[in-house]
């Protein structure tokens, strides 16, 4: 008899796959659910995955590791994939297959098996991910095996004697800590409006309160450190503001994505807590960080984001050029205000002892120390290649 161990959600594709593996591979299943922040009921999980036939099942809380060592990066990356999407189910996954992989190496296991799909990104993260801290293991993902509907998983786990109580939600749900991603059902019409049933972090802009509330974030490193002036542990921020903005209708995501299979395909997020801390960190980059930064890590942010969503955690280019990004965090240290209202973010406030605005230059009053005669010799070096250009070529029919 074989082994595997299996990364399980709880859900019906994974409990199905416990079933599926012991019957098509004769497989020991050992079962590891990870907490990252997901709503759950664990102990019904464990349950759950011991009457589908797992003869041992683990659970890990890695709340703690997930925001302070792939959240945290993402912070300071203002980890956006396609400039809209902050990466949340992208995160979690490579830390999931991290702790299958050593659950496997601990059971001497000789496979992994994950519920993803051939359809979606997943599948790559997990492999990928795997292949990379297990070498050698043979990777099991049932459901891009077997291609059942749901209603077919239920009927096989009906045959099979294992009760399986249904979601009523037509839709497909993941959550983590640093978001809600909701998918499935009409909201693969992409042009039907999500309905409110839909949401369960965030209200609606029109059931907001009419009265905006305010916020203080202090960063250190670029790392959130502190909230409205208390410290606390980055999992338990993310946690306390994922509440805060959802009930101020922050945190909602429509768009079309781009998956790594190729797909487009109409996605809907709830991401409270990182659209708040991302806007926040961005604008004390600001803050701190001179004009050639602020040009150039745009482009290293893209690059890193791109990676995650694709599954290359394991690269080394991401180690690369988180190594860049956390030079450029060395200075970004401060508090920043936000206001949030009916929907919007929006920073109010800034300040840090490493700020690059001085008052005493800015200002337009008799108290500025900028010598404004300087400006004359300055732009006309700075202009002199184009004055030249158009010296020479004037002839040439440029207007």
């Amino acid at each position: 008899m074989g082994k595997t161990v299996l990364a399980y959600s709880g859900g019906l594709d994974t409990t199905t796959c416990i079933a599926w593996i012991k019957e098509k591979y004769g497989n020991e299943v050992i079962t590891v659910t990870v907490d990252v922040g997901q709503q759950e009921n664990f102990k019904e999980i464990e349950e759950r995955a011991y009457k589908a036939g797992a003869s041992k099942h683990y659970f890990l809380d890695a709340k703690d590791e997930f925001a302070d060592e792939y959240i945290s990066e993402a912070i300071k990356a203002n980890g956006f994939y396609e400039k809209k999407y902050p990466l949340s189910t992208s995160l979690a996954r490579p830390l999931i297959a991290k702790k299958a992989a050593e659950i496997a190496k601990k059971e001497n296991a000789d496979s992994v098996a994950h519920g993803s799909t051939g359809k979606g990104n997943d599948q790559v993260r997990f492999d990928v991910t795997l292949k990379a801290l297990y070498p050698g293991v043979k990777i099991i993902a049932p459901v891009r095996e077997w291609n059942m509907s749901r209603d077919e998983e239920l009927k096989y786990l009906l045959n099979k004697g294992i009760p399986y109580k249904t979601s009523r939600s037509e839709f497909s749900i993941d959550e983590n800590l640093w978001g809600r991603s909701i998918e499935s059902g009409r909201l693969e019409d992409p042009f039907f409006e999500p309905p409110e049933e839909a949401f369960a972090w965030t209200v609606s802009p029109e059931k907001a309160p009419d009265k905006p509330e305010y916020l203080e974030i202090g960063f250190k490193k670029g790392v959130p450190e502190t909230l409205n002036g208390e410290k606390m542990k980055l999992s338990e921020m993310i946690a306390l503001l994922n509440k805060i903005a959802g009930k101020n209708a922050v945190g909602r995501i429509d768009h079309i994505e781009d998956r790594v299979v190729g797909i487009k395909s109409r996605e809907v997020y709830e991401t409270p807590a990182a659209l708040v801390l991302i806007e926040a960190h961005q604008e004390l980059e600001k803050l701190t960080l001179p004009k050639t930064i602020l040009r150039f890590k745009p482009y290293i942010e893209e690059q890193w984001s791109f990676m995650i969503y694709d599954g290359l955690w394991a690269d080394p280019l991401r180690n690369a050029l988180e190594a860049f990004i956390e030079e450029t965090q060395k200075s970004v240290e401060g508090e920043v205000r936000l206001k949030l209202f009916k929907g919007n973010v929006s920073v109010v406030g800034r300040k840090s002892d490493r700020s690059l605005y001085k008052h005493e230059l800015s200002t337009y009053s008799s108290a500025s120390t900028f010598d404004q005669k300087q400006a004359v010799g300055f732009i006309n070096l700075f202009a002199l290649q184009t004055l030249v250009y158009r010296e020479v070529n004037q002839d040439d029919g440029h207007p």
